[in-house]
């Protein structure tokens, strides 16, 4: 991700791309201080996530507003499998952010769970927009606004057992919709922002590729999703550090998202010489 944000934002156009931070809730350095600039914040106290380790997010941003000196007006908030593929402008307009719409994020559907949360008074249930809090574009007047709120309502949906079972590995995202929509904010969607494959299948005009689904092809260059392929990448093949360097490219036929997606990997680890040893 850090390799290929500062590949974009050498190139024209990149002048929006502004300083990057990694935000580390571990509570402690760790091996990689030296590699990217990061800024070490505590994690919840022990308990509070409740062994869902995405609770210390809107925590760990509560505290890096407060601390930090963040020079920049706007705040991009990404993720470590968001590769950048062009550069970035604001997609945000002033008191507008911008987001990515996902699919699986549909807060009319379940009217019921997040009303305990933003309550008829407030506004119709259209107003939670169908997000998470990555990839946002937002002013950082009004991410620290958010931010308190989105922790206190993410902690109170993962409390909630009707919530916690409906809403699942989701929750958090769901809990950044609300908290915006608590403050009056809501967000420009851009389908436009990021791809994810094997199911976007062209790169088009996206500025990232989100590499969360695993890809599995037959040799034919035939998606077996759902079942391991002949050819695969999945970034859950590497729990204990990063991918080998120079991976098999997929077999002919293969969507040029995922072969994208793997080229970009494979010139990172390339040009990191430390890439072995997880740096």
């Amino acid at each position: 991700m850090y390799y290929w944000y500062k590949r974009m934002q050498a190139l024209p156009g990149g002048e929006a791309m502004g300083g990057f931070t990694r935000v580390l809730h571990s509570g402690k350095p760790d091996g990689l201080m030296d590699e990217i600039p990061t800024f070490v914040v505590d994690p919840l106290p022990a308990g509070k996530d409740h062994g869902y380790v995405v609770l210390n997010r809107p925590w760990a941003f509560v505290q890096w507003l407060q601390k930090a000196k963040i020079e920049e007006e706007y705040i991009l908030m990404a993720e470590p499998d968001h590769i950048f593929v062009k550069p970035l402008p604001n997609l945000a307009h002033d008191n507008d952010p911008a987001a990515f719409p996902f699919f699986y994020i549909t807060p009319s559907a379940h009217e019921k769970i997040i009303r305990k949360y933003y309550p008829k008074e407030r506004g119709p249930v259209t107003d939670v927009d169908p997000i998470g809090n990555s990839p946002v574009i937002i002013k950082k007047t009004l991410l620290e606004k958010i931010a308190p709120t989105w922790m206190n309502v993410s902690i109170q949906m993962k409390e909630d057992k009707e919530t916690d079972k409906t809403f699942g590995w989701v929750l958090e995202m769901y809990a950044y919709a609300v908290a915006s929509a608590l403050h009056g904010v809501q967000h420009i969607l851009r389908k436009d922002f990021m791809i994810q494959p094997p199911f976007d299948t062209k790169l088009d005009n996206t500025f990232i590729i989100h590499f969360t689904y695993g890809c599995d092809y037959s040799l034919k260059g035939e998606l077996t999703y759902g079942k391991i392929g002949e050819w695969r990448f999945d970034k859950r093949s590497f729990p204990d550090g990063p991918p080998p360097r120079n991976l098999t490219l997929p077999p002919p036929g293969v969507p040029e998202s995922v072969v994208t997606l793997v080229k970009k990997i494979n010139e990172a680890s390339a040009s990191l010489p430390r890439w072995d040893d997880g740096i």
